[in-house]
């Protein structure tokens, strides 16, 4: 049982890590979009590049002890719970949506960003709608 608490533990810390990163970065993204000083753009390069970096191996982890999580209750248990069928679909989702980052900030970094300010502020509401969800359906778990 200590194995699973550790197991869960780590996979939340993981998670919270992976999404205060992934929440801040488009809001970087919406200061740049707006910014004409170059000086600010080139300032707000370096953080979005060390800010996406840096949670990207939070990412892995969550991802790892949540696949850890199934191993250890069993791919029957896995099978039996629609909940979490559509919680690892909404992760591969934000796997995407992480990745889609990536390919954002290169476009930031070549200086070709041609989206408004406005398009990253309803960018940034995507994880939020994707936490809100994981959240619901790890709590409720509904049958369906």
């Amino acid at each position: 049982m200590t194995t699973l608490l550790w197991l869960k533990a780590f996979h939340v810390i993981f998670m919270v890590a992976w999404f205060a990163g992934i929440f801040y970065l488009p809001r970087l993204f919406v200061n740049h979009a707006e910014t004409d000083n170059q000086d600010i753009a080139n300032h707000l390069k370096g953080m979005e590049r060390r800010l996406l970096y840096f949670v990207t191996p939070f990412a892995i982890l969550t991802i790892l002890l949540g696949v850890a999580l199934i191993h250890f209750y069993g791919m029957a248990w896995f099978a039996a719970s629609p909940w979490l069928h559509i919680k690892v679909t909404l992760v591969v989702l934000l796997v995407a949506y992480h990745l889609y980052c990536f390919k954002l900030l290169k476009t930031f970094a070549e200086d070709k960003n041609t989206r408004s300010g406005r398009f990253y502020r309803i960018f940034n509401e995507v994880p939020v709608l994707i936490l809100f969800a994981v959240v619901i359906l790890v709590y409720l778990k509904p049958s369906f």
